[in-house]
């Protein structure tokens, strides 16, 4: 028995082992091969849309599977069971760009654009970040001018995941001067005219989710595509990147945890001088401080889950899940690469790729020194 299975309900460990059955059915025999293509299957949306597992998290009356903050948690470290970070997080991508428009309260916008994407027909994509703005949401200089009963969006956006072949794009726009009171969020598609994917990306890790480069130029989208009242995009923005940070930590915690496992297993195989190198104290204590970590990790990532779910203020204990889980991703795929010394550098292990893909946790969905911040003001530090 997991430890961690006392922590949880029953209800939520079914539901790891249902998105873990799906993950190693349909992920898990092709994770190596979308991993070098860079891409997965666009059917692959559709049956996990089948499968329940693409809409844990996300309202049943809106076409979702229903459950909080800790299901979608459990749907993580299923997925993950995979391989292949980059296809949960391909699949995952509706979990950031659906929120704007289901927080409007907007029927019409949720049968138009959530429900099919629930359903794995469509694919959806949040639009935030820009050149050269980075982490800084307040310097979004992407302008949607209002024209009659539509707005001209112009501008870029950048590192945007599943960009390339997304269907529905929740874009974050400046409709005002004011850098917080003045954004907007507005549904745009793919085929409008003057939408236009510049380039897609090559990255360190997540090989297999897509990641673009899009841009926009004199989009004209309807006012009915606006997701909530015009200014009110940065407090739609904050409640969003809550969940995206829950879903970053538990990456990190499930990233380390599979590390820690793939380690231990080598450990007790590969032999060094006529023994299994688990017989060595260095190897011994190493996977014991690991596997320390880990649970730390895990543990923390649990209870913020548990709280958000309960609906706590939890701004400052995210931030810190979200740092604490990626230092320890960093490490223990470290580790593990080191324990598994020339054949951790190789390609066609599991660890090599967990430890490129750890990389990205400290960087996505706001640095580890924009979350100190955040930390350091809830704290009142500053």
């Amino acid at each position: 028995m997991d430890f961690f299975d006392n922590l949880l309900d029953e209800e939520h460990g079914m539901l790891r082992e249902s998105c873990r059955r799906f993950a190693e059915r349909e992920i898990a025999p092709h994770a190596v091969e979308w991993e070098e293509a860079g891409t997965f299957p666009r059917e692959l949306y559709g049956r996990a849309a089948q499968a329940g597992v693409l809409g844990v998290g996300f309202p049943e009356d809106a076409g979702g599977s229903g459950g909080g903050p800790l299901h979608s948690v459990m749907a993580i470290e299923g997925l993950m069971r995979g391989g292949s970070t980059g296809v949960a997080v391909g699949l995952g991508s509706l979990g950031i760009a659906l929120p704007p428009i289901l927080q409007s309260g907007d029927a019409r916008l949720v049968d138009r654009f959530a429900r099919p994407v629930l359903a794995g027909e469509k694919i959806a994509a949040l639009a935030i970040t820009e050149p050269g703005t980075g982490s800084d949401v307040a310097g979004v200089r992407t302008r949607a001018v209002r024209d009659g009963e539509h707005y001209v969006v112009t501008g870029a956006k950048m590192f945007i995941t599943s960009g390339v072949r997304a269907d529905v794009l929740s874009v974050l726009c400046r409709t005002g001067d004011d850098p917080h009171g003045g954004l907007t969020f507005l549904v745009l598609e793919k085929d409008m005219p003057g939408v236009r994917v510049s380039r897609a990306l090559k990255k360190t890790g997540w090989w297999a989710s897509d990641t673009a480069e899009l841009a926009f130029d004199g989009v004209r989208v309807p006012v009915e595509n606006r997701a909530g009242p015009e200014g009110g995009g940065f407090l739609t923005l904050m409640r969003n990147f809550q969940n995206e940070r829950l879903a970053l930590a538990a990456y990190g915690a499930v990233t380390a945890q599979i590390a820690l496992e793939e380690a231990t297993r080598y450990a007790r195989e590969r032999k060094a001088f006529g023994r299994p190198i688990l017989g060595f104290q260095a190897t011994r204590h190493k996977l014991a401080e690991m596997a320390t970590r880990v649970t730390a990790a895990r543990t923390l990532t649990y209870q913020v889950a548990a709280r958000m779910q309960r609906g706590d203020y939890v701004v400052s204990e995210v931030s810190m899940a979200k740092n604490f889980t990626a230092d320890v991703a960093m490490s223990v795929t470290y580790d593990a690469v080191q324990i598994f010394g020339g054949m951790g550098y190789m390609r066609e292990t599991l660890v090599e790729r967990l430890s490129r893909d750890a990389r990205l946790l400290p960087i996505g969905g706001g640095t580890h020194e924009v979350m100190l911040e955040i930390i350091g003001k809830q704290l009142g530090l500053g």
